[in-house]
């Protein structure tokens, strides 16, 4: 698929200021030019052009906003200089696979002063004695080459953006921090007012098991005094009957005289 067909495809119906995002893999360039790309594409921040048959950017249309280029795996061997011009916000640019022999043909990109991440992976120039350290000396504003920092430590687009923005990846951190100092004092006030509530919950607690003691102490003391009652009753109850029985006793006793009485009558009747 030609290229600037493989664009009308991509616009999906919208007018090429709205699109911010473009990619163009594997089509084909007219005589590798890029054909369709025009400068209506005000707002787009990244452009993919990886295996197009590119043999130069010179045709490139101005895009003040791009901050992402994909052009590997194309023929590109030089003039670099028109990506300072056509796309001076340039943050992230790969020439990976394309003929770049030596490091005159890196100089130009020194005026790409936003410049953090570059990928050359599988160009001749890579072969080069202290290649790294050749192209961080010439490009100073860059912070990856091939993906690695200057102590060859991988690192991320993430971090390279970062480093790109700058003062705004700083804004953004101390947001974060000022997000997580709010959620960590709303947690601390959210366990304080926790705390207080399981106190609360403990004091009701103790209340109510010194009231069940009470409830329990009025208890064994009327328990007691039922017993007391008791007691007396069924002393009153012995005494009454040791009573009787002793009354029994005298009735008993007195029958028994009199009738010793009535047998000696008789023999004093005799005398």
């Amino acid at each position: 698929m030609d290229m600037k067909k493989r664009i009308h495809l991509e616009l999906r119906n919208r007018s090429p200021s709205e699109v911010r995002e473009l990619v163009l893999d594997n089509c084909r360039s007219d005589e590798g030019k890029t054909e369709g790309l025009t400068p209506e594409f005000v707002n787009l921040e990244f452009l993919s052009l990886i295996n197009v048959g590119l043999t130069s950017i010179a045709n490139l249309p101005k895009l003040p906003k791009l901050k992402k280029l994909e052009l590997s795996d194309n023929r590109i061997s030089g003039n670099l200089e028109v990506l300072a011009e056509k796309t001076p916000n340039l943050t992230h640019l790969s020439l990976s696979g394309n003929k770049l022999k030596d490091l005159s043909t890196l100089e130009p990109l020194r005026d790409l002063v936003r410049l953090k991440s570059l990928d050359l992976f599988n160009c001749e120039v890579t072969t080069l004695d202290d290649y790294r350290d050749s192209v961080f000396k010439l490009l100073p504003q860059i912070s990856y080459l091939d993906e690695e920092d200057p102590e060859d430590q991988e690192g991320s687009d993430s971090d390279a953006e970062g480093a790109g923005e700058g003062g705004e990846g700083d804004n953004d951190d101390e947001d974060e921090d000022e997000d997580d100092g709010d959620s960590e004092s709303f947690l601390s006030l959210s366990q304080k007012g926790d705390e207080d509530e399981v106190d609360d919950e403990e004091e009701d607690e103790d209340g109510e098991g010194e009231e069940d003691f009470d409830e329990e102490g009025d208890d064994d003391e009327d328990v007691e005094v039922e017993d007391e009652d008791v007691s007396g009753e069924d002393e009153e109850e012995d005494s009454g009957q040791d009573g009787e029985v002793d009354d029994e006793d005298e009735d008993d006793d007195e029958e028994e005289e009199d009738g010793q009485k009535r047998k000696r009558d008789p023999e004093d009747e005799d005398d």
